[in-house]
């Protein structure tokens, strides 16, 4: 049997996507058919514009709907505002560095909120409308820590690793259906954020791009490239074909061998 990877006349939300990995994964889904709900926090004349420009690229229905992924409230809104929702990327996520006795109470309470307890919240909204269309995919974005650790990143770490255990609960829940839930756990990847990171950093340790790159931000990462968005964009549709249905409760890692250490 052959498999190929058509989306059409599904409808994916994917939270915290006017960028970075959540921008890719909504570009990928699109390009194999699906429609596509593109949210974050703003509400700029520059998220709509996004949303058109994918929908005449890809020739789908596409569309940005606000919601602030801290708020419960807000994070089931979305999904009942958008109607429909057979494939959920929950990718939104925050993050701050500091030992625990220093970390903020209001920086780990909005982690807490934004990485992990909007997953709940959307997943929650979202089931049975896949109950009901008799299919699913549930794809959060967790992380290469959310299986491994390092200091200075408490909340970030609980809130990935609470992302990998809720993804194996709900793809027990849902396990004699025709839905499925997994984690997608990135290392670094090249995002627009990442990219502002990098002049900075050469000027704090007097290093060329390709020093900074390879010696400071991709240590803990074999490979010594960062994986693109594209690729986490791949990773996600793949999840969504026939191939990978009885894929599901796992994380797959695309971290350049980070957790093969």
């Amino acid at each position: 049997m052959a498999f190929t990877i058509d989306l059409s006349g599904k409808t994916a939300v994917i939270t915290g996507s006017n960028s970075g990995i959540g921008l890719g994964i909504a570009w990928e889904l699109a390009r194999a058919g699906a429609d596509i709900v593109l949210n974050s926090f703003t509400d700029d004349d520059a998220d709509h514009a996004l949303a058109q420009q994918m929908a005449e690229e890809c020739n789908v229905t596409a569309r940005y709907i606000k919601a602030d992924m801290s708020k419960g409230e807000e994070c089931r809104r979305l999904i009942a505002e958008a109607g429909k929702c057979d494939i959920l990327v929950n990718n939104a996520g925050i993050q701050h560095v500091a030992p625990i006795p220093d970390f903020p109470v209001e920086k780990w309470d909005a982690i807490i909120a934004i990485n992990l307890s909007s997953a709940f919240h959307t997943t929650a909204e979202a089931l049975p409308m896949m109950r009901k269309a008799g299919w699913g995919r549930v794809i959060n974005i967790a992380s290469a820590h959310g299986l491994t650790a390092s200091p200075y990143k408490s909340a970030y770490i609980a809130a990935k690793h609470g992302i990998v255990g809720l993804s194996k609960t709900t793809a027990l829940e849902t396990a004699k259906e025709l839905i499925t839930c997994n984690a997608i756990c990135p290392g670094y990847v090249l995002t627009p954020i990442v990219e502002k990171q990098i002049p900075d950093t050469m000027k704090e340790y007097d290093m060329s791009r390709e020093e900074v790159i390879d010696q400071v931000m991709l240590t803990r990462q074999p490979s010594r490239e960062f994986a693109t968005v594209e690729q986490m964009g791949g990773t996600a549709t793949f999840l969504c074909s026939d191939a990978a249905a009885q894929i599901t409760g796992t994380t797959i890692s695309v971290d350049g061998g980070w957790t093969a250490l």
